[in-house]
């Protein structure tokens, strides 16, 4: 008996000294209300209990959201990083060959997309262009009307933006060949090469359906389309 009294006085004289350990302490609070809500019987209503499960409540909701903002602002980094990386990597090349060839190898791996294509509307429609097979699978010559056609979808009234982030299987493989069967998401990003040009569009295709979902940010996506633009007039001039 005298042993559990030593050990109260100790403990008593711990909580004095110390009595944030205690206040800090979300289960021992908790008990501590509980069982003074016990002493005060079913008639008499602590409000403090119930204002302290609403403060925890709100505290709960609060470190949620303190949570998401973190996450979310790191992937904004980490996403603004890999678009400058990505925009180094096709500043390099210094002929159009090697500047589609490092688009498709390179760029797309910094970017994760499984296949990118650069489509370019020609009246010919790139038929019977040797110079156009030559430079290999990223860059494909269609007709005009083509881009708003396949972005839309053929659908008239549908908003053309500069970026169109979607998930779907094309229901075509014109542009991603035999990788077709295996895109699940797409980034269309359309380029305007200035007054005098046709239209341009550079696709990426990721075979993970919720790589490109309608409700991303496309700021990222829209700045390396600017600048990709102005690497592409160098070629065009």
């Amino acid at each position: 008996m005298n042993d559990v009294a030593v050990d109260l006085d100790e403990l008593r004289e711990k909580i004095l000294s110390e009595p944030d350990v205690i206040l800090d302490d979300r289960d021992i609070m908790r008990a501590l209300i509980e069982a003074n809500e016990k002493a005060l019987g079913t008639n008499i209503i602590d409000l403090r209990g119930i204002a302290m499960e609403r403060l925890e409540s709100r505290l709960d909701r609060l470190e949620d959201t303190h949570r998401s903002v973190i996450a979310a602002a790191y992937d904004n980094l980490a996403g603004t990083n890999q678009i400058h990386r990505a925009i180094l990597e096709m500043l390099d090349p210094v002929t159009f060959e090697g500047f589609l060839k490092g688009l498709g190898n390179e760029v797309a791996a910094i970017l994760r997309v499984d296949c990118i294509r650069l489509v370019l509307e020609s009246p010919s429609g790139g038929e019977g262009e040797p110079a156009v097979h030559k430079l290999g699978d990223v860059l494909s010559v269609v007709e005009p009307g083509f881009i708003d056609t396949y972005v839309t979808q053929g659908r008239e009234g549908v908003p053309m933006r500069q970026v169109t982030l979607r998930q779907l299987r094309p229901n075509s493989d014109r542009l991603y060949g035999d990788a077709t069967r295996w895109i699940n998401s797409e980034a269309l990003l359309r380029l305007d090469f200035g007054e005098g040009t046709q239209r341009g569009m550079l696709a990426l295709g990721a075979e993970d359906p919720h790589q490109f979902r309608p409700n991303q940010a496309t700021d990222l996506l829209g700045f390396f389309a600017g600048v990709f633009e102005r690497q592409m007039r160098r070629w065009l001039a």
